[in-house]
């Protein structure tokens, strides 16, 4: 095979048709990236278009070979492990060309990344299912998070079960991309920009309810900051109302007045199967 770096559009079905790319030149990519984080480099590159009928027999394939290899390979998709693509297609050539006995060795120098990197993101998940806060803004719940790993897709799951009723948005800062979900309907797109309108009298008040609230349950003789870093860690705090400075709880205008956010096309990410129990709102077509 011919060392190649592959450029591909940043999707999951992108990174797919670089995997089947690979195996149709008889290449071994040593980097693969998106289009838009690539940099000057000596070595030969390869723009790989999507082509969604590629990554579907990617795909079908890996899921017969091993529906846990799958399950890996989406997930580690949306993990924040340098040089993820590297990792995943090191392990789909192990599966292919080894079988999924590897798989039952957690210390396997090809698959240990990998399972090290969605602890992580599932850790994360859990966490923001407790610290994302909402505001109403006009009859629609919005709320800004900044996550280390892309995980809109698994909270999609948790938040649109139990927001049916009311359209609501979250905000992904690092990745820039936005969460929508609304008559049960949902779609996760690339949002460049966003500033959240400044609360009504309503929203504002509510606020100050929650922080009072938050001060309140304190107790001053048990002050522990080191213990509460633990439980609460402080990379959560920008985007929670309770450490918010003065100005989050005064209100400016109506949240009708503000712009809403424009939906670009969509960078797509693996589908998430629904969680037991509660039922998720079926895709946006």
């Amino acid at each position: 095979m011919t060392d190649m770096i592959y450029l591909y559009d940043g999707s999951f079905e992108g990174f797919l048709s670089c995997i089947f790319d690979s195996y149709r030149f008889r290449e071994s990519p040593t980097e693969i990236c998106p289009e838009d984080e690539t940099t000057f480099t000596l070595f030969p590159t390869r723009v790989i278009p999507t082509d969604a009928s590629h990554a579907a027999r990617v795909l079908h394939k890996i899921t017969a070979c091993s529906s846990t290899a799958a399950a890996l390979l989406k997930k580690g998709f949306c993990t924040c492990l340098p040089e993820k693509e590297l990792h995943l297609y090191r392990m789909i050539a192990k599966l292919l060309r080894e079988g999924p006995a590897f798989l039952k060795n957690f210390s396997d120098e090809t698959l240990y990344p990998i399972l090290r990197a969605v602890h992580h993101l599932n850790s994360e998940v859990h966490q923001w299912k407790g610290f994302v806060r909402f505001s109403q803004l006009g009859g629609v719940l919005g709320s800004e998070i900044e996550p280390k790993n892309r995980v809109l897709p698994f909270l999609r799951v948790h938040f649109c079960a139990r927001c049916q009723e009311l359209p609501f948005f979250i905000y992904d800062r690092t990745h820039k991309e936005v969460l929508f979900c609304a008559d049960g309907l949902w779609s996760i797109r690339p949002l460049e920009s966003f500033q959240m309108a400044p609360p009504d009298v309503s929203e504002a008040h509510y606020r100050l309810l929650w922080k009072q609230f938050y001060d309140t349950i304190a107790i001053r003789e048990r002050y522990n900051p080191k213990c509460r870093q633990t439980q609460m860690p402080k990379r959560y705090w920008s985007t929670m109302t309770e450490f918010q400075e003065a100005a989050f709880f005064i209100p400016q205008s109506s949240p009708a007045d503000a712009p809403v956010p424009a939906a670009p096309a969509a960078r797509s990410v693996p589908e998430i199967p629904a969680e037991s129990g509660l039922s998720a709102p079926a895709s946006s077509p």
